[in-house]
């Protein structure tokens, strides 16, 4: 599938606003969502339909509920990029600030408390600078595989953005897929290894064949 360097980054921006906490001003953007999701390659558009319908049709206080205990209140639905790769550790601090770097060159101030390597900010920054941007993305692709997964998992309606992401980037190769299948296996470090996998290890030999 070819994508246009303008549908990569109308897709990016808009699964950046789909990550985005469901209050009212962003449900105010759905009619928008729809339509760029619409106008968007089938792959990377349909998915991001799926949610759009889903914001729209569900009821506002059972929707942010969900987005609550999805994204802050379970780790193995981490937004946070540099978690997987770092865990708990030291190394993340420092992956953080290469983010903040790359940002600041780039001319973008994050808010107070906003961290920079969550999802939908890699997203927003992509979207507005595509070669920095999609060598982040790319660089954290097990991480997203992982989240995309562990969403589909508990059929979250959120899983729809991450196929998305993930059908904008780069197929996975072979080493890629080593490393979603050690994630999955052992966790970040610094966590309990191989006590709470991200997956089921029945879900393991059907990844590991290929990129789903």
């Amino acid at each position: 599938m070819k994508v246009s360097g303008a549908d990569r980054a109308a897709a990016w921006q808009a699964q950046s606003l789909l990550l985005g906490y469901p209050d009212d001003e962003m449900r105010s953007q759905l009619p928008m969502l729809g339509r760029v999701a619409r106008a968007l390659p089938e792959p990377i558009g349909a998915p991001l339909g799926s949610v759009v319908t889903y914001l729209e049709q569900g009821e506002s206080l059972t929707v942010t509920t969900e987005y609550v205990d999805t994204f802050d209140h379970r780790k193995r639905f981490s937004p946070y990029l540099t978690w997987f790769l770092y865990g708990d550790t030291r190394k993340r601090g420092m992956a953080l600030l290469r983010f903040k770097q790359l940002y600041r060159a780039a001319g973008l101030v994050l808010d107070d408390g906003e961290l920079s390597d969550h999802l939908a900010v890699v997203l927003e920054f992509a979207a507005a600078h595509p070669l920095p941007g999609r060598e982040l993305l790319e660089e954290h692709r097990a991480g997203i595989e992982v989240m995309r997964m562990a969403l589909r998992e508990a059929e979250s309606p959120w899983t729809g953005v991450l196929d998305s992401v993930s059908a904008s980037l780069s197929p996975l190769r072979g080493e890629e897929r080593d490393a979603v299948a050690k994630l999955i296996a052992a966790g970040p470090p610094g966590e309990d290894v191989g006590l709470e996998p991200f997956a089921p290890p029945t879900y393991l030999p059907e990844f590991i064949g290929g990129r789903r």
